[in-house]
Order: C-alpha cells, then structure tokens, then sequence
C-alpha cells in the first residue's frame, strides 16, 4: 500500500504540456485535498507535496467518491487525465478521468516544502526523469526519496513549439488546428473550458427546420457528434450558424472543430448519453478531417435490462438493450400514416436474465439489411445489442429503432459474452414471460404492473406535497362513484393527429399540428369523474383511451347517446351504467397551479378491470408481510 506521493509530480506535468497525453509517462501519484461536489461532479486539489492544482473528477468517478474508495486526503495514481486552462484566469486544471486509489486515507495535508503557483508554472527539468534511482529486480528506486515506480519507457519531455516545428510541415489546414491546439476528448469538455479542439465524425444529422416564436422567427439544425472513444455530444446550430454548417457537416465524415460553447444539456431533449450540449455560432471553425488518419467510433452502450423497461414507456429518453435472439419474423411492409408510403418493418424477440421478453421492431434498412442476417441465424440464438431505441406502450412495452439506432450482432464485451453463457446454461430451458404482460397497455408514464405501487386513495388526498418537483406514479383499486353529466367531455381532435382542431371559416376543420384543413373530424374525451375506497374519495381527469374503458363506449358514441331526444335520456343511463363499478387505476400525482394556489392534479395512465385471482394473491402477500416478525 502506497503512503506517498509523487515528488513534483505537479511541476513536472505543467512544465510539459504535452505531458497528460504521453503514453510513456511514469506514474503519478497525488493526495486528494479539500474534495467538493459540484453538481454531480467532485472538485479537488491535486496534491504532491510541494504544489497544489485544482482538479476535477469526471462524473464516471462519481460513484467511486460516493462508495468511499476515493476519500479527502487519500492518494490516487492518474491512469488518464488532461490539463486545461481556465479561460477567465491564467491558471490550469487537471481533468481526471480515470484513476485508482492506492492508499489509504492519512491524517493530514502532505507538506513537504511550501511552492507558490508561479514557481510551479517555470520552465524546470524533469525531476522524475534525473532523481538517481537504483535498479532492484527491475524496479526502479528513487534514492532521494525512497519511492518506488514501475519500470517506464525513458520519457523525453519536449515543448509543444519543439512538437509544433517537427510536425507541421506541409500539413493540411484541418491539421495544422490540431496542432495548434491539442485535441481533446469529448468526455473532457465542460463549460468552464477557454480554447479546445475536438475530432469527431458525424454520426446523425438533422433536418434543417424553421421554428417561431415570440422572438421571431428562425431556422436551427443540429448533428450528433462521436469521438473515437465512443462518446457523444449534441451540437446545435441557429440561424446564420445554421445555414453556414448545414451543407458542410455531411453524414459519416470526419471534422476537427473548435470556439464552440457548451452547456448543460435539457433532459427533455436531449438525444445522447452526454450532460453537456454544444451550440456552434457562425464563428466557430469546422474543418473536415480529409487527409487525416480516419476513425470507426467506438460504441458505448448503457444497457437497461428488460424488467426495468417500464420505467422508459413513452418518454422522451432512448434506451439501449442487449438480449438474446428468441425469434424472428418475415418482413412486413407498413404504410406510414403521416404520407402513405409504405415502408419495411421486421420483429425481433429478445430475452435477458430478468427471464423476459420484449418485442423490438427494425424500420426500413435495419429490417432488409441486419434483419435479414438475424433471420438466416436466428436458430443460432445470437446476442444482438442495440443502442438507441424508442420505448412504445404497444402490448404493454415495446421497443422501436429509429434513425440514429446502431445494431451490432454478437459484440466482443463482458455482457455479451455473460449473456451468451447464461443462456446456453440454463436461459434455453426457462419459460419466458413477455415484459409487457401484466402491465397497463396504456400506461404513458410510470408503466409498471398494476399490483405494484399500490395505495389507497388516502395516501393521495393526505400528501398535498406529492408530486411537487416531479410526477409520482400509483395503483389503486377503486369505484367510479360520481360522473358529473355537465362537464366537458371531449374535445373536437384530428383525426390524423388526434390533436384539438378548429372549425373553419367557410366549412371543415383546422389542424394547427398537420397545417391542414380536414371535412371531419372526431371526438375524444378529457373526463373527470370521483373516485371512492374504503379510505377516501377524490376527483381524477381521464383522457380518451381511459374513459372508452370506464365509460365502454367512444365519444363519438356518447355525443350521439346526448344528442337523442326521448322519454328514456339514455345519455344519463350510460353514466350510471359507469357509476360503482370497480377497477385497478394506474395513476399519476403532480402539481398544478391556478390563481395562484397549487393544486394537486391526478391522472389515469392506465385502468384494467379486477383479477380477482391476482387480487387475491395480492392480499394474502400482504397478510403475510404483516405476520413476520419484526427484525
């Protein structure tokens, strides 16, 4: 176990510039000194003893910080890390992105001579290179110190103008930026960085579209970049910047690029993995990589396993899924309802170790080209990765490709081949259930089975500060006490779109979603209606596929039900045909405001009428939960 550090280790690495990306570099090992979070990163000073550098952990450190194995005052050899300036100063900072710890946690700061940051910063030999050190079994012993180091290459520190001089040559315009600056991966940028250039292919490419609002109007596109890595970053591009970039960044091509800005990326919209997005403006440089040395990205996966899909049903986030290949179908040609062209759709049927399945469509290419191979081999049951992928509420769950979606069949990684291992012990010989069965088809949100989560209505109506800072999801089993015949219970929707028309000057209806004026249009509802338990009542809003279940008709039927004049108002009849039935709700519990006061807003995601059996099965786990004794 090591007890010290690197003597001027910190000195040396800033005398050097090019020093964070040698490979030939020896070891480096520093205190961790005064560790802070920032956001959901940790902050610290780089400590040899003598000198002192800010630093900052990259957020793929953060659990390590969390679990204690990096701790305040302990000591970490840098595996890989860059040095970067702080624009606003003329200062620099280590930017870790992977270490190890390798000792424990001392008493105290490590304070072998006082140094100030301008003697650190001053052009000094290298101190690691010329310490006299001994050789013992090959291993090298630093005399001066007695500090061990593993045997390196001989490491020659040269300036960036020396590197500069010998390199430039005749290089090309996008290679001479490289030089100028040192290319930097993506998974090192923040938005607290001065000048940077990354090298990255574009690997997804927007339309350019028109957008207004209330500060007028404009155009914006945006590319999706990859690095070498494997890491990805968003760009956007508004106006002039998007007109000057958008026949320049082609498909599949290299490009160095720099005076970029970044920032935190908006959940709601984002496209990749990365917490950051970047915005080029019309003076951001953009240089294609043509006569440089070509790269094939590295795909970085974060696998989500079957049984959690769920939580990902219809939002905006994509997902990635490994799994094992159960089945797949012939090619079905599908017509799009948006411009009636007809287009391929394959499934396939994938299984994990949760012992589920999931149903994932390939559309157009992914369903003719890589559909096909897995068709020919499906007997094989390969292990099939697949990044990017839409999460649908069809059959409960189901997974769709999209653009930007990457298939790789049998992929070299740890949980392919762990996978593959489980399945040819013991996953052919299990019965697999779909993940689907079991849950809310129509759960928009917090899809989960609906004997999950389950309260009673009490537990709603007695938390007024439920769904404050984000939606919070139940089930509950209840009765359709009151449905008030008054209300508005539907609106006038497009048939297309199903999203609220306006009726038109001279005749038909106008969507403002598809810019088109329709002869018809139909109806669907936005009903609220109370609901009862033993513990409570409260009042729910229920939309179109919800209230067809409730009420067991469309809006369209009900409309004409309201309109009929007779002795019989079979209208209200068909209300009270609704009134104390019993189902299971799924729901959801946010925040609204109105004239200034906030209210508590439930919504219906799902209703599914009552399995006595399950219900049953239900009770008794409970029963059996409360008779263990306590621990």
């Amino acid at each position: 176990m090591q007890t010290s550090v690197t003597p001027d280790a910190i000195s040396t690495v800033l005398s050097n510039p090019s020093f964070d990306s040698s490979s030939d570099r020896p070891e480096i090992v520093v205190q961790v000194v005064d560790l802070k979070p920032i956001g959901n990163r940790y902050t610290f000073s780089a400590n040899d003893g003598k000198t002192k550098v800010k630093a900052m952990f990259t957020a793929s450190l953060t659990p390590e910080i969390i679990s204690g194995k990096i701790q305040n005052l302990g000591l970490i050899r840098l595996i890989d890390f860059t040095v970067n300036d702080i624009s606003s100063k003329s200062t620099k900072y280590f930017l870790v992105n992977k270490c190890e710890a390798v000792g424990s946690v001392l008493d105290s700061e490590i304070n072998l001579e006082s140094k100030s940051e301008e003697e650190a910063s001053e052009p000094k030999k290298q101190k690691l290179e010329h310490s006299p050190v001994t050789p013992v079994n090959d291993v090298k012993t630093d005399v001066s110190t007695g500090i061990t180091l593993k045997p390196k290459q001989e490491f020659l520190a040269k300036s960036a103008s020396q590197i500069m001089s010998e390199q430039r040559g005749n290089a090309a315009p996008a290679a001479r930026m490289a030089m100028t600056r040192r290319v930097h991966p993506l998974v090192s940028l923040n938005p607290y960085q001065g000048n940077w250039t990354i090298k990255v292919r574009v690997t997804n490419k927007g339309v350019m579209r028109n957008y207004k609002n209330a500060r007028g109007e404009g155009c914006v596109f945006n590319v999706e970049l990859t690095d070498e890595e494997g890491t990805q970053i968003q760009a956007t591009m508004f106006n002039d910047a998007a007109r000057k970039f958008y026949e320049r960044f082609q498909l599949g091509k290299v490009y160095y690029i720099s005076r970029g800005s970044l920032k935190l990326a908006n959940k709601q919209f984002k496209t990749v993995q990365n917490d950051y997005e970047m915005t080029l403006n019309e003076n951001s440089e953009v240089e294609e990589a043509s006569s440089e040395e070509m790269f094939i990205p590295e795909t970085k996966f974060n696998f989500v396993p079957i049984e959690e899909l769920g939580l990902y049903v219809n939002q905006k986030e994509l997902i990635d899924l490994i799994g094992v290949v159960q089945s797949v179908s012939p090619t079905m040609s599908i017509r799009r309802r948006t411009d009636n062209e007809m287009i391929p759709k394959r499934d396939i049927t994938l299984a994990d170790e949760s012992k589920k399945t999931v149903v994932v469509s390939l559309w157009n290419d992914l369903a003719t080209g890589i559909g096909q191979e897995l068709l020919d081999m499906a007997d094989k049951s390969p292990v099939v990765a697949i990044k990017s992928l839409k999460v649908g509420d069809f059959q409960g769950v189901s997974l769709s490709t999209i653009s930007r979606s990457n298939v790789v069949i049998n992929p070299e990684s740890p949980e392919a081949k762990k996978l593959k291992s489980w399945f040819d012990s013991e996953g052919k010989e299990i019965s697999m259930s779909s993940i689907g069965s079991g849950m809310s088809p129509s759960a928009k949100n917090g899809s989960r089975s609906m004997y999950t989560d389950r309260v009673l209505l009490s537990h709603i109506t007695s938390n007024p500060s439920l769904g404050e800072e984000k939606p919070v999801f139940f089930s509950t089993r209840a009765y359709i006490s009151f449905i008030k015949p008054d209300q508005t219970m539907w609106y006038q929707a497009c048939k297309t779109c199903n999203k609220k028309v306006t009726e038109a000057l001279d005749s038909g209806y106008w969507c403002e979603g598809c810019q088109k004026k329709y002869d018809e249009c139909s109806l669907r509802y936005i009903m609220a209606v109370k609901v009862t338990d033993s513990s409570g009542e409260t009042w729910i809003s229920s939309f179109n596929d919800e209230a067809e279940k409730i009420l067991g008709c469309s809006a369209d039927e009900l409309n004409k039900l309201r309109s009929e004049e007779g002795e019989v108002n079979e209208y209200q009849t068909k209300l009270k045909e609704a009134t104390w039935s019993s189902h299971v709700f799924r729901v959801s519990v946010t925040q609204n405001e109105y004239n200034g006061e906030k209210r508590q807003r439930v919504t219906v995601k799902g209703v599914a009428p009552l399995d006595f059996a399950a219900e049953t099965r239900l009770l008794l786990q409970d029963i059996s939960n409360k008779n263990k004794p306590s621990q």
